[in-house]
């Protein structure tokens, strides 16, 4: 930080460190608190002329970009940690609560709106995307509001033999995903991106700086995973990178029911799930075929003998292979091609109006079932489509209590259920039927007790936060929608909210709630 920062952060604590906190929002006093200790060049309010271009710049959801959205009094763009700091104490003397906001790909767009009317602000991390890699060390320190490309590209080309385990959409911010455990394409072999991380800076609901050493293991282990946001504001992330080889292979084939997709699908639950670690077959259900892409850290020659065997229906060839850079994988899985500069731009990728659930699948459906998906549902004039990503290889090895990503031996893969739709063409409503139907039939050969679901797909339908006790969350409250995310995580979780922010102060509609243990005489 620099010495200026230090110097606006010792003294705000310094201001408030003694003081209560008040119970009420006062958004003049807020505002004024911040341009006071924040250029007023990174506030925006809605009386700035650039104030929805901004709220726009990342938000990749468009069902929340509309007049009846419940908006923020202001964004801050903040450069240093000391405007963070800044936000934090101003927001907390002033009663108004802080969403942040990275790469704006939360999927209920939590990050920069509200589901119920109140007085929030929203810090935007874009301006703060460093990332310095090491390579003696493997390691990499990287901005909270760095993109997953921006960081694959960013240790490619400082070392070609490194890289780092996390999502396929490069536009992701990198710490939206980390908040949630980070699945990608690289998990059978290292697995999650949390599972990587080694340290990492922080604002605490009081505005101090913290790393790991001082802020305990508990709050390390939370924020790696376990909606971090509800913690606090993670400034950046100090990260063990991996090796990967000179030449890897990309592997995309696309069957249709004709073609036998029902029984390579059927077949693949049990294959994809088992095949070696260091290669990972995904799915893509749409319409009447499904696509098998796959990622194998290695030549063509090394896995296909492995893939005619495990799955010959499927009738590979070296021809479905295409061989290329890690990088340029990456690339591909990204934005379907091998142009790696792209990675860097922050805006590509989608902005439209959609729809995601999820689901985990510990025991294969059957064919029958299968068949029925692929000739009912995705039949439907308003049909979307599903991601099939197989765990297995070293998921299966980490104990469920290693972070809060819960979702790890038995787990055969997870489903990724999305549907779109446009503006102006009135298929919102069947778009939103679809999908909700098609998760309601699926009820019966997913987990069950709980449903299990993946918190970095956030869906508020399988609950929200209920405040009933001087606008803090309970915990019974929020255990239906926090033990499918985080299973038997979620009391730990709660238990380390209660002992870093027990005020709730960094809340939104499914951030963790304090779980508070009183003596009793």
């Amino acid at each position: 930080m620099a010495l200026r920062g230090l110097a606006i952060a010792a003294l705000l604590l310094v201001t408030f460190s003694s003081a209560c906190y008040p119970s009420f929002a006062t958004s003049n006093g807020f505002i004024q608190c911040l341009t006071e200790h924040i250029p007023s060049e990174l506030i925006f309010t809605p009386g700035s002329i650039n104030f929805t271009t901004m709220l726009v710049s990342t938000s990749k959801n468009s069902n929340f970009l509309t007049n009846t959205t419940v908006k923020p009094i202001c964004i801050v763009t903040v450069k240093d940690a000391s405007h963070v700091q800044a936000a934090v104490v101003c927001g907390r003397w002033n009663g108004v609560r802080l969403r942040v906001r990275s790469g704006g790909h939360d999927y209920e767009g939590l990050s920069y709106r509200s589901a119920r009317a109140e007085v929030f602000a929203v810090v935007d991390l874009a301006n703060l995307h460093t990332i310095a890699v090491c390579v003696p060390t493997a390691t990499a320190w990287v901005d909270s509001g760095a993109t997953i490309g921006q960081l694959y590209h960013a240790v490619a080309k400082t070392s070609p033999e490194l890289g780092f385990p996390a999502g396929e959409c490069p536009t992701i911010g990198v710490g939206g995903h980390f908040r949630g455990g980070g699945i990608g394409m690289m998990m059978r072999q290292y697995g999650l991106a949390v599972d990587h991380i080694v340290d990492a800076k922080m604002v605490d609901a009081n505005g101090e700086i913290l790393d790991r050493a001082t802020m305990g293991e508990d709050l390390f282990w939370a924020i790696r995973g376990g909606a971090g946001e509800s913690f606090g504001v993670v400034l950046s992330w100090k990260v063990k990178l991996v090796k990967v080889p000179s030449t890897v292979t990309m592997f995309r084939v696309t069957r249709t029911v004709e073609q036998g997709a029902v029984d390579i699908v059927t077949k693949w639950q049990d294959v994809g799930p088992t095949l070696p670690w260091d290669m990972n077959m995904m799915v893509r259900v749409q319409r009447q075929q499904a696509m098998f892409q796959a990622l194998y850290l290695g030549r063509c020659d090394a896995i296909l003998p492995t893939i005619t065997s495990r799955l010959p229906e499927l009738n590979a060839t070296r021809s479905d292979c295409e061989e290329m850079t890690w990088l340029e994988a990456m690339a591909v899985i990204g934005n379907g091609n091998t142009n790696t500069t792209a990675l860097l731009d922050r805006n590509v990728g989608f902005n439209s109006f959609f729809k995601v659930k999820s689901d985990y699948v510990r025991r294969a459906i059957d064919k029958g079932v299968w068949h029925k998906i692929f000739n009912t549902w995705f039949t439907m004039n308003a049909t979307g489509w599903v991601m099939l990503e197989p765990h297995g290889g070293v998921m299966g090895t980490i104990p469920t209590e290693a972070t809060p990503y819960p979702h790890r031996s038995g787990v055969l893969y997870i489903i990724q259920y999305i549907v779109g739709w446009s503006d102006d063409d009135g298929s919102a409503s069947a778009a939103r039927n679809w999908i909700n139907n098609f998760y309601d039939f699926m009820a019966p050969y997913v987990t069950t007790s709980p449903r299990e679901a993946y918190v970095n797909f956030r869906d508020l339908d399988i609950g929200q936060n209920t405040v009933v006790v001087n606008d803090v969350s309970t915990f019974d409250s929020c255990k239906m929608w926090g033990e499918k995310y985080f299973g038997g995580n979620f009391q730990r979780l709660a238990m380390v909210k209660g002992k870093v922010d027990p005020t709730d102060y960094f809340w939104n509609e499914q951030s963790i709630p304090p779980l508070l243990f009183h003596a009793t005489r």
